[in-house]
């Protein structure tokens, strides 16, 4: 491991950690505040939108490596569409069919400048898409949503994409300590999309010379169990929803962490079993990846 990525990590680390307050300030003086109530699970009034420092911690970097990877000009035009979509439904909710378009068209933004077959490319569209809003379906405890980025960025140094998942967990890593356990600031919708756009957007880009070349059902099935938990539990609760008659993009408390919480009484025992479930898929994936290879 060279120094240049090691100091990427560390600097990435105490930028998560110490540009978090900013955001925590500006949500207090804009009112960006998470209410309790209704299927949410926390007690007080907690600022959100930490996902700000992890955006600008990004472009930091995307500015740094773009002379080594030129692509991530349009990782991160992307990332800052979804963000700064997530950020705005934070202080006003937005039409879930206008958070989906944005994150559709940041998606095609990276999925079209890659060489891959016209199919593989609508099946990664769709995949990125998904994993976006994925993600921000699973942040409903303190600490699940960022603990599972990490996993993945870092599963991701094995796969190539070291420079991107060194940077991305550290810094993840320094916003978990304003997180958990006790959640002084919430990521909020911007942060949240954020992450899964990043990890998602970054693991196609490394993994599409393999993709080119394999059969469309071996890339769903990679795609599956790379996105691991936030796919399995989004693809579970939009069934549910369905099969009541609801609209797949209608709120509850039917989650994978909602119902864990119920039982096991315990945020930490929630993250550990449901981080465990995502380690799994991971290494699974990744045993896929190399066997394409």
């Amino acid at each position: 491991m060279n120094v240049q990525l090691i100091l990427t990590g560390v600097l990435s680390f105490f930028w998560g950690g110490f540009v978090t307050p900013l955001s925590i300030r500006l949500a207090h003086e804009y009112r960006i505040m998470d209410l309790p109530g209704g299927r949410k699970i926390h007690k007080t009034h907690t600022p959100r939108g930490a996902g700000l420092g992890l955006w600008a911690g990004y472009l930091l970097w995307a500015l740094y490596f773009v002379p080594l990877f030129p692509a991530v000009r349009y990782s991160a035009a992307a990332a800052t569409l979804v963000f700064f979509c997530g950020y705005m439904d934070d202080m006003k909710s937005l039409s879930p069919f206008i958070r989906l378009a944005v994150h559709f068209f940041a998606s095609a933004l990276v999925v079209f400048s890659l060489p891959l077959p016209a199919l593989s490319k609508a099946v990664c569209l769709v995949w990125i898409t998904g994993v976006t809003s994925a993600y921000n379906l699973i942040d409903g405890i303190n600490g699940l949503c960022i603990s599972v980025f990490i996993s993945s960025a870092v599963s991701l140094c094995f796969t190539g994409g070291y420079y991107f998942g060194m940077a991305g967990a550290a810094m993840a890593l320094g916003v978990l300590c304003w997180n958990f356990p006790m959640a002084r600031t919430f990521l909020g919708d911007g942060g949240s999309t954020l992450l899964g756009f990043l990890f998602a957007s970054h693991f196609v880009t490394v993994v599409s010379p393999a993709a080119a070349k394999i059969p469309l059902h071996e890339l769903i099935l990679l795609l599956l169990l790379w996105g691991g938990l936030p796919v399995f539990d989004t693809l579970v609760a939009f069934s549910r929803r369905i099969l009541k008659g609801k609209s797949p993009f209608y709120p509850d408390r039917g989650h994978l962490h909602h119902r864990l919480i119920a039982i096991l009484r315990s945020n930490l025992g929630v993250v550990a079993c449901l981080l465990a479930v995502h380690s799994l898929s991971l290494a699974c994936g990744a045993a896929v990846l190399t066997r394409i290879r």
